[in-house]
């Protein structure tokens, strides 16, 4: 039997802003013991004997990025694929067109286990031992849900009523009333957002009871365009078609109407991390209860989440909140207020403001940048580049941009002339020209750039030449 991990992985991560942002999501994350959210639900899926492949669901925004989390992991160099989507359009669409491409290469019986990319499981054996019984049922044709054992009356999950592997219902998030009752009946499971199915039965259950979904990505998938590079293949979705699929959930479309539904009960340390307080809860507290990460001096401050990424943070006489510093914006929450956080983070959109999307660092497929500094007609920025990359040859109107080699060295494209910069060197990019960056070497390349013109936002820029296919 044929396991394909699918992992399906976006969202906002509203509710933990300010480390989370759009381009920057949730699964990105890095916890305590440096790896991501979407590193484990890797290494969770890859674990399982029988997989054939992890297969991935992305904005495709996210997907260098996601590449080079999971390049981290890779150890045993399993086959990895990916499905880009140009825009969210809910989990309905990517079961749909995960479903649609797995029975494509694998068949009609192959046996899909879907995580969710931002979620935590704390016992990889019981873990394990839940998927085989779930891969059972769904070999006899069952869409099978995993549900976590309640240990508390949780207003943020929704519920299924079950008796054994039989649903019996759906709930949606109760109010604490209904949230404590479910948890004294033992009847409730948390839902966990974790599915098991054959393609076969998806896609069947689909054109059942959500054919528009299923139709229109079916159409969408045969508009786009694949490619492959070393050890992966990617399907990029086209936009157009794909904008028209309709927006659901899988629980909606399908998991709530369909009457072939089977659950499994487990209790494998499930958290969905949707709070500052639950990723909080991962660091053993102090003698206070307070729970930190990174650099702190505090004075009479009891049971607090700090979350420090490099700069100190003092705290005097303060108990029960949520301080989280960043480069360019600091949360500071009531720790009983934490589900408030993204009312910030729905301002911020609603406002153009860049907090929302944007950190000081972006991720591109060549390397990373960081703002450093900027003010009225300058930017400064460091730029890390891999060994082997290269930014696009391209040309700006309104800025010029010094470049100082500060380790490494770099390739310089600037108009016709081509040339070494070694470390301690620099070199300068009149506006107007064509020019390109690349690392030659073995090691990181790290330059400062120095831009100043009349307009210095990233959208000015031409591409002439991207091995990314930006142009």
């Amino acid at each position: 039997m044929r396991l394909i991990t699918t992992i399906l992985c976006g969202g906002a991560g509203s509710r933990l802003w300010p480390v989370s942002r759009e381009s920057h999501p949730k699964p990105f994350i890095r916890l305590a013991d440096g790896q991501s959210l979407l590193q484990k639900a890797f290494l969770r899926g890859t674990n399982l004997p029988d997989v054939a492949e992890i297969l991935t669901v992305t904005n495709r925004d996210l997907f260098f990025k996601t590449v080079d989390e999971f390049r981290e992991v890779n150890r045993t160099q399993i086959a990895t694929s990916y499905i880009l989507e140009p825009c969210g359009r809910n989990t309905a669409a990517a079961i749909a067109a995960a479903s649609i491409q797995v029975a494509q290469k694998y068949g009609e019986d192959a046996i899909m286990l879907v995580l969710a990319a931002d979620h935590l499981i704390a016992d990889q054996q019981a873990f394990e031992d839940a998927v085989t019984k779930a891969t059972k049922l769904a070999a006899a044709g069952k869409l099978v849900t995993f549900g976590i054992r309640p240990d508390a009356a949780e207003t943020g999950y929704g519920y299924i009523e079950a008796e054994g592997n039989t649903v019996l219902r759906f709930v949606e998030k109760p109010t604490l009333e209904k949230a404590q009752e479910y948890l004294n009946s033992g009847r409730f499971l948390w839902n966990s957002g974790i599915f098991c199915f054959a393609a076969g039965s998806m896609l069947q259950q689909m054109n059942q009871h959500c054919p528009q979904i299923l139709s229109a990505t079916q159409s969408c998938m045969e508009q786009s365009r694949s490619a492959s590079g070393k050890g992966f293949t990617q399907l990029e979705l086209d936009p157009e078609s794909f904008n028209e699929v309709p927006d659901n959930s899988i629980d909606y479309a399908v998991m709530e109407k369909s009457d072939q539904v089977a659950v499994v009960p487990c209790d494998i340390g499930w958290s969905d991390i949707g709070s500052w307080t639950a990723l909080g809860n991962l660091t053993e507290p102090d003698i206070n209860g307070n729970r930190i990460q990174g650099d702190t001096l505090l004075h009479n401050t009891s049971n607090c989440v700090i979350h420090s990424n490099g700069r100190l943070i003092g705290a005097v006489g303060v108990e029960n909140l949520i301080i989280i510093d960043t480069p360019d914006a600091v949360l500071i929450a009531d720790k009983s207020r934490v589900q408030d956080v993204k009312h910030i983070y729905s301002e911020l959109k609603a406002s153009g403001h860049e907090a929302h999307k944007f950190h000081r660092t972006m991720h591109r497929p060549w390397g990373t940048y960081t703002v450093l500094e900027e003010g009225n007609g300058f930017k400064i920025k460091r730029i890390e580049v891999k060994p082997g990359a290269s930014l696009s040859l391209q040309m700006h109107h309104h800025r010029s941009e010094h470049w100082i080699v500060v380790s490494g060295m770099a390739k310089v494209t600037n108009g016709e002339k081509e040339f070494l910069v070694s470390t301690n060197e620099s070199t300068y990019i009149p506006a107007g020209h064509k020019h390109r960056l690349e690392n030659p070497g073995l090691l990181n390349l790290v330059m400062i750039e120095v831009q100043s013109g009349g307009y210095l936002g990233e959208d000015d820029i031409v591409r002439f030449e991207d091995s990314y296919g930006r142009t």
